[in-house]
Parts: C-alpha cells; structure tokens; sequence
C-alpha cells in the first residue's frame, strides 16, 4: 500500500499548537528564554568540585552534641 504525500488530515493537537503560535507569536522565543534560564547551565568543574568536596569538615554524627 502507498502513502499519498498529500495529507489533508492535521490533528487537533496540532490545530492547537498552529492556532496558539498565530495567536502569540513571541511563544516559541519565550519557550527558549524559559529553557535557557532553567536548563542551559554552564558544565560542571570536576576539579573544583573535587577540591570543594575536599575542603569541608566532616560534621558530627549528633551535632547537637557538645563535649
């Protein structure tokens, strides 16, 4: 069986998303914004988190022990 490439069936869901998109045009830069405040972080220092690692003291087992 051969698929047409013409499709004319579009989801709801996708009506939905095309409806919004037209209505707010500045949703897909807002999206990335809150990705990129959210998500998109600098990498990770292995070394300095080795040394801060490092550095800390070991606190007691009860700390509200005082001898």
């Amino acid at each position: 069986m051969l698929f047409s490439k013409k499709t004319t069936y579009v989801s709801e869901i996708t009506q939905f998303i095309d409806e919004l998109k037209s209505k707010n045009p500045s949703l897909e830069e807002q999206q990335r914004a809150g990705r990129a405040l959210l998500w998109d972080k600098e990498p990770i220092d292995l070394d300095r988190t080795a040394r801060d690692k490092a550095s800390r003291v070991a606190q007691q087992p009860y700390v509200y022990q005082s001898h």
